[in-house]
């Protein structure tokens, strides 16, 4: 349940030390985690729920509602499936599903990813066996007695990316720096216009793998597309992100902590340009460090871009800075670490 990034990297650490278990993922049904759950063989079920707002606003009488349907589908669902154990990485949709395992004393664990604590996770902390944090200044956020600074997890697959597989399978050459741009799972509006813009630039001098998302307006960018051959755009990116990791130059993402931990597992530079809020306090002092360079999305325009890109990929000694900075500064997880956990806490 929740980010998928970290779920997935615990996921394969208990898959591979307990091979006979089964795995239920329980997401968002309008979601994009379930196609990219799915492939990895694990059976997907969508939950209905409210959102929780920190705001006035009518949707959360609505919600209100939704998340008390929530609650009873969760009860359903775990008294059918009566798994031996819930971990969830925040997101709304955990919230109902948490407080029905608790009401039938199935254990749960939480893992907190993202630098500012979100309303979900501190709504199920005091019902939690065990709870994870990425950093390790969330620790003192919850309950000493049952709070681990992890890292963040980080799947195996990503760091099996394979360079010549790659030129292949996104018709790169050999003679281009490459550029990465993704703007999540959904992907950004804002990104994909942006690029779009910058591509008659950087197209002269690199090559580009856009993913736009499959809920963003992108018409600019097939446009682009379509007119430079070195632009290269996809919708959503399963099994084949690790070859665009592994073949990319410069990412240019947005600031979600699952992104930035798969940057740090892979010692990746990376322009990062954040989403207002939550993204913006994960990204605040890995740029202040020179982890990662931050672009301001309401002051960007895409001629500044071109000009940081062309600056950091005609500088390989930064780049190279960039990643290993951002690989001690960011830990991600160890399987061990997880592994001895779950047995701690869960067996």
């Amino acid at each position: 349940m929740g980010p998928v990034t970290p779920l997935l990297g615990i996921y394969e650490v208990l898959k591979d030390n307990y091979p006979t278990a089964k795995f239920l993922w329980v997401g968002t049904k309008s979601g994009p985690e379930g196609e990219l759950v799915r492939k990895q063989g694990i059976y997907f079920v969508g939950l209905t729920t409210g959102k929780f707002r920190r705001y006035r606003s009518f949707l959360n009488i609505v919600d209100f509602f939704l998340a008390f349907f929530g609650f009873f589908a969760s009860l359903v669902f775990l008294i059918r499936h009566r798994p031996s154990v819930c971990v969830s990485a925040g997101g709304f949709v955990s919230v109902p599903l948490h407080l029905a395992a608790w009401c039938l004393r199935i254990p749960t664990w939480i893992h907190q990813q993202d630098a500012r604590v979100g309303l979900s996770n501190k709504l199920m902390a005091p019902l939690a066996r065990l709870i994870t944090t990425a950093l390790e200044k969330n620790v003192r956020q919850f309950s000493k007695k049952k709070t681990v600074w992890l890292g963040n997890p980080v799947r195996a697959d990503i760091l099996t990316g394979d360079i010549i597989r790659s030129r292949e399978r996104f018709s790169l050459g050999a003679d281009k720096p490459v550029i990465l741009v993704t703007g999540g799972g959904t992907g950004a509006e804002r990104i994909n216009q942006l690029t779009a813009e910058a591509a008659p630039s950087l197209t002269q001098k690199f090559q580009i793998i856009h993913l736009v998302g499959q809920r963003r307006a992108a018409a600019a960018a097939e446009a682009a597309a379509a007119k430079y051959p070195n632009y290269h755009i996809y919708k959503f990116f399963t099994e084949e992100m690790k070859d665009a990791y592994a073949v990319a130059d410069l990412v240019v993402s947005r600031g979600g902590f699952g992104a930035l931990s798969e940057l740090s597992a892979l010692k990746k530079p990376a322009i990062i340009i954040p989403l207002s809020g939550q993204q913006e306090d994960n990204v605040k002092e890995l740029g202040e460090a020179g982890a990662v360079v931050v672009m301001s999305e309401s002051t960007l325009t895409s001629a500044a871009l071109v000009e940081k890109i062309t600056s950091l990929l005609s500088d390989p000694g930064q780049r190279s800075d960039l990643g290993r900075t951002l690989a001690y500064l960011l830990p991600v997880a160890r399987p061990d670490d997880i592994l001895r956990l779950f047995k701690k806490y869960f067996e």
